[in-house]
């Protein structure tokens, strides 16, 4: 069995925490910079990527240049929950099995 080891000063800042009335250590939830992926960006790109299942996210940055190669891999891969198959983006989960014959 791995230990995992914390580092004291995480250890202190939980301590710290708890002595001032926090009941979790979960971070909570705090403000910073707006995700750039709505959900109107996600169906804009799935309207694109059902006409050709053949893109590229190159030929998408070309139709989204607002929005950034990387962005646009997170909305295909973890939004929309495409999957390279070959030269073909596949929806949902994926299960294959091979047969092979004799």
């Amino acid at each position: 069995m791995k230990k995992k080891n914390l580092r004291e000063g995480m250890v202190r800042k939980w301590v710290r925490a708890f002595k001032d009335g926090h009941t979790n250590v979960h971070d909570e939830e705090r403000s910073g910079r707006p995700s750039v992926i709505t959900e109107d960006l996600a169906q804009r790109v799935d309207e694109k990527v059902r006409e050709n299942r053949r893109f590229t996210i190159s030929s998408l940055y070309n139709e989204f240049p607002q929005v950034s190669r990387s962005v646009l891999y997170v909305i295909v891969t973890e939004h929309l929950n495409y999957h390279k198959v070959c030269s073909l983006w596949a929806g949902g989960k994926i299960s294959m099995r091979m047969e092979f014959k004799n």
